[in-house]
């Protein structure tokens, strides 16, 4: 089927999705690349804004809205892939996925609801396999680094005859706040927990997203507390982003045929540093997480709601620039033999950073030559080689062994 673009960004008026826009506009409409792109929302008046924004009249601008299952028929029987910033997905994204799904497009998203991914994957996993659709969840900071991360691991201890028996991220440096979209859809898979117990153990279970009868294993829950690390030999914190990874990466394992092998486990914390200060460094950084994970309505939540940034804002451009991330792998194969890989990225995760991961997730869905798996899938199962190369070339991420 013939398609009038190769992508179509869905919330390209929000702050994210105006980042995507930008991105795109600088790094393939002015050099001249070829690449057939459009914006799309509900509100004309903003997404004529995002035009007038590049001086450039040529973007063609779609309507359509979340609920209105007809308009957006129309926009996916119109580009390859979509490319959508629009969250909470539980609230936003479930008739998009539908319809991708039945137009054949592909789709790519910022989502880190796992309780609204699983559903995506027990609804809509074998009509995308059917209809030959890629859904790809997680394509910013959470969870590329870490998927990309534990594949590029594996494809290099491959190159040495090595296999991976376990691995333990731990983020040892990080600039950059919560976005407000994040924590909105934090917000939102919270107050479904509160709500529903059958969430709360989707939640909770670390195979969650695993397929059907491969819902279980050797990795224990996500940590929730402050602990000393004999990985990192320093005292590590609850990462926030975990609860989400955790659960892609053994996702891509079981889906791949268990690629990392059927006894790989792995884990995700913050590091602190050591002693007595390490120590308290590390009951700090988890002060955010207290109020996060607070009860709706509760006080702190009260508090967390008016001290956290709100959607549709961000840092400024000067902030998103002096951010990064550095990300460390600690590995061990099935030999026992430790070594070191890193993540790292050039910009802020929230903002920067995952606005150029999601505008290159869906070029690498549109123009490459990918391996034919489809179905609600990963980024390195969807993506794999091709995406790892665009992330290192144009997204501002290296990979590295040590």
């Amino acid at each position: 089927m013939d398609k009038k673009y190769d992508i179509v960004v869905w919330g390209a008026s929000g702050f994210t999705g105006r980042l995507v826009c930008e991105y795109l506009f600088k790094n393939y409409t002015l050099k001249g690349r070829d690449l057939k792109w459009a914006i799309a929302g509900r509100n004309f008046v903003k997404l004529e804004g995002i035009r007038k924004k590049f001086a450039n009249d040529t973007i063609p601008i779609i309507i359509a809205n979340s609920n209105d299952i007809d308009s957006l028929n129309e926009l996916t029987k119109s580009t390859k892939v979509v490319c959508t910033t629009v969250g909470p997905y539980a609230k936003y994204g479930s008739k998009l996925v539908q319809a991708c799904i039945e137009n054949k497009s592909h789709y790519c998203d910022l989502a880190g609801e796992v309780q609204w991914i699983h559903k995506m994957i027990q609804e809509n996993h074998e009509s995308a396999k059917t209809n030959k659709v890629k859904i790809v969840n997680c394509c910013g900071f959470d969870s590329i680094p870490s998927d990309m991360g534990v594949y590029f691991i594996y494809k290099e201890l491959k190159k040495i005859k090595q296999s991976i028996k376990s691995i333990d991220m731990r983020v040892a440096g990080v600039k950059g706040g919560i976005s407000g979209g994040t924590y909105a859809s934090l917000n939102n898979v919270i107050k479904e927990s509160y709500e529903d117990k059958e969430i709360y153990k989707i939640l909770s279970n670390p195979y969650s997203l695993n397929p059907n009868g491969y819902q279980q294993g050797n990795d224990r829950k996500d940590l929730r507390k402050v602990i000393y690390d004999k990985v990192s030999k320093k005292w590590i914190s609850p990462f926030i982003m975990a609860s989400i990874n955790t659960k892609i990466v053994r996702r891509s394992n079981a889906i791949s045929g268990f690629l990392y092998g059927e006894e790989f486990r792995y884990s995700e914390a913050t590091t602190s540093g050591k002693g007595i200060k390490g120590k308290v460094r590390g009951y700090l950084n988890s002060l955010p997480l207290i109020f996060v994970a607070a009860k709706p309505k509760s006080i702190l939540k009260k508090i967390a709601n008016k001290i956290l940034p709100k959607p549709g804002h961000g840092p400024s451009k000067k902030d998103r620039e002096s951010g990064y991330y550095n990300l460390k792998f600690y590995i061990k194969t099935n030999d026992n033999k430790e070594i070191i890989a890193r993540v790292i990225g050039d910009m802020d995760p929230g903002y920067g950073s995952t606005s150029k991961m999601l505008a290159e997730s869906a070029i690498c869905l549109a123009k490459d030559d990918l391996k034919e798996s489809y179905g609600v899938l990963t980024p390195s199962t969807s993506m794999g080689e091709s995406l790892l190369k665009r992330l290192k070339e144009n997204a501002g991420l290296s990979f590295k062994l040590e």
